[in-house]
């Protein structure tokens, strides 16, 4: 059966006589696989493709369903960072999870290492995810019943490594993340940062080609979080480790090679290095048609930052203009080198050449600042 005849078949205006449920859906089903395989790119640079993706999460509420995801597009190429940015509620996580294959999304495709995930299952869903991805949310999400060495070496333990090969590997991360002295407490018995940790040290122990996380220095404190990040940045140059983070950190976005600006389910603009919105023509018009419509094209509107709220500070004949209100502002912190501050914010110390990282007369921690 052709794609067209797919198409019809199960598009059609009617059901046809015979048709049952099930042959329908398995129609459907096969018109949409291979109108994904044909629309996602399987460039061999890219690590991560996604296109179209939908995702709706249905509701009993006055309000509706909730649309988490409109028809997002994103690459990921080896061994590149990306940061993505936006308010709460902008459909983050649930890209993550989509990306990640936790999640069925409602629409689209994805491709991950080459290999289409969004029809896999089971266990060769779970086999797809151990070789290639890893996972760092908000919430550590550890074994309550393990210890922290255990809690980390359980990825290599589900791919058939000795236990006792696994919990040397899990140790040699623990001391880098200076968790050590605390490798067989319980999690109860940890600390929010030290159970983070914990989980970023399970996300590195696989080697994965991947890192999808949501921002995963949030519950460190600055030191160990630069010490993260720097570990972040070594897999990321010497071994092409790929990363797709959420975060409103300044140093996490300043790692990134890119950002990309997510509101309302939808990538509205990118910042950093690589940016890919067309040139603009040299003289643009803009139509208002006879009932007061604007449509802006999506370039432009991504460089305004997308839809919203706009205040109207200046009307004139033949002219006027537009400003976000600040309420819907978000600040996107570009691609930049940040060195340790010269001085101690808290009781103006001069460092001089000291590279250490706790002020020696207040004790604050040093913070980093723009070259």
């Amino acid at each position: 059966m052709s794609e067209e005849q797919l198409f019809e078949h199960t598009l059609g205006q009617g059901k046809e006589e015979g048709d049952t449920e099930e042959e329908l859906s398995k129609a459907q089903d096969e018109f949409e696989r291979k109108r994904i395989e044909r629309i996602i790119s399987k460039d061999e640079n890219e690590i991560l493709h996604a296109s179209g993706l939908y995702h709706v999460y249905e509701s009993q509420s006055l309000e509706g369903n909730v649309v988490a995801l409109r028809g997002l597009h994103v690459n990921v190429m080896k061994g590149e960072a990306v940061a993505v940015v936006g308010p709460s509620g902008s459909g983050k996580s649930t890209l993550l999870k989509c990306l990640g294959g936790l999640m069925q999304p409602s629409a689209g495709g994805v491709i991950l290492d080459g290999v289409p995930i969004t029809r896999l299952e089971g266990a060769d869903l779970v086999k797809m995810r151990q070789k290639t991805v890893s996972f760092i949310f908000q919430e550590a999400n550890l074994l309550p019943d393990l210890s922290a060495l255990d809690n980390v070496a359980q990825p290599l333990l589900h791919q058939g490594k000795l236990i006792m090969d696994a919990r040397v590997k899990a140790l040699e991360l623990l001391k880098f993340l200076k968790m050590e002295d605390r490798a067989y407490g319980m999690p109860e018995e940890l600390s929010g940062g030290e159970q983070q940790r914990v989980a970023i040290a399970r996300a590195l122990i696989t080697n994965p080609k991947l890192i999808l996380a949501d921002e995963p220095t949030g519950a460190l404190d600055p030191i160990t979080s630069r010490e993260v990040l720097k570990l972040f940045k070594e897999l990321h140059e010497e071994k092409d480790v790929a990363f797709l983070i959420v975060t409103h950190n300044r140093e996490v976005a300043a790692f990134a090679d890119r950002s990309l600006e997510l509101r309302d389910g939808r990538f509205v603009a990118q910042h950093g290095e690589s940016v890919d919105i067309g040139d603009l023509n040299v003289s643009r018009e803009i139509i208002i048609d006879d009932t007061g419509t604007v449509t802006l094209p999506p370039d432009l509107l991504a460089q305004i930052g997308g839809a919203g709220r706009f205040e109207i500070p200046n009307v004139e004949q033949n002219e006027i203009s537009f400003s976000r209100v600040e309420a819907e502002r978000v600040v996107i912190e570009e691609t930049a080198d940040l060195i340790l501050s010269p001085i101690c914010p808290a009781c103006n110390h001069d460092y001089k050449k000291e590279k250490i990282q706790l002020c020696p007369e207040c004790g604050s921690s040093r913070p980093m600042i723009k070259s």
